[in-house]
């Protein structure tokens, strides 16, 4: 037999008979499938972790904002504890609790205070200037409370979502009594 008749008789073979076709079109897909599914799985865990992050930060100014007596460091503690928890976050995170005044006379929001726990820094005067975009019109005297959070997000999945930082920032004001206090006690 000449080469060449072999390779007709094979090709006429090959092509006449549908065996494995199955087989092989599933090895060819379900590669990209896999991929697929561990795609939708990262992009759900994301808006998953968005969510929880956003839930918790309003949980915990909703919480400052029902106050009425001074909070210190160990309730700042307490808060970021409960942060953590809440968003299960195994990283590093970071809250920082502010309290703005705003002055109607000179159209401009004032620092009354400023705590952090985690990585972040406390908030300076000079920041809020840039912040009219980001905060509610307020009233003469009127005081609000500002509650930044931020932590790390590591993706389960290596599918061209990268590792971020989730931040939310949250804007209440105080129900129960004019303005929280801080207190170094």
């Amino acid at each position: 037999m000449s080469k060449l008749k072999l390779k007709s008789i094979l090709r006429a073979d090959f092509l006449r008979k549908e065996d494995g076709a199955i087989a092989i079109e599933t090895i060819i897909i379900f590669p990209v499938l896999f991929w697929g599914f561990m795609a939708m799985f990262s992009t759900f865990d994301a808006y998953r972790q968005y969510s929880m992050h956003q839930k918790a930060a309003y949980t915990i100014s909703d919480m400052i904002s029902r106050e009425t007596l001074p909070i210190d460091g160990a309730y700042l503690d307490g808060a970021h504890t409960l942060f953590d928890a809440l968003t299960r976050t195994p990283q590093d995170s970071s809250i920082r609790v502010s309290i703005l005044q705003y002055d109607g006379q000179n159209n401009r929001m004032k620092l009354d205070w400023s705590k952090t726990r985690g990585s972040s820094a406390a908030l300076e005067e000079q920041s809020i200037r840039a912040w009219t975009d980001r905060l509610p019109k307020l009233v003469n005297g009127e005081r609000i409370i500002i509650v930044e959070t931020a932590a790390s997000y590591d993706p389960p999945f290596n599918t061209g979502l990268e590792q971020r930082e989730i931040k939310n920032f949250i804007f209440t004001r105080p129900r129960y009594a004019p303005q929280i206090l801080w207190t170094d006690a």
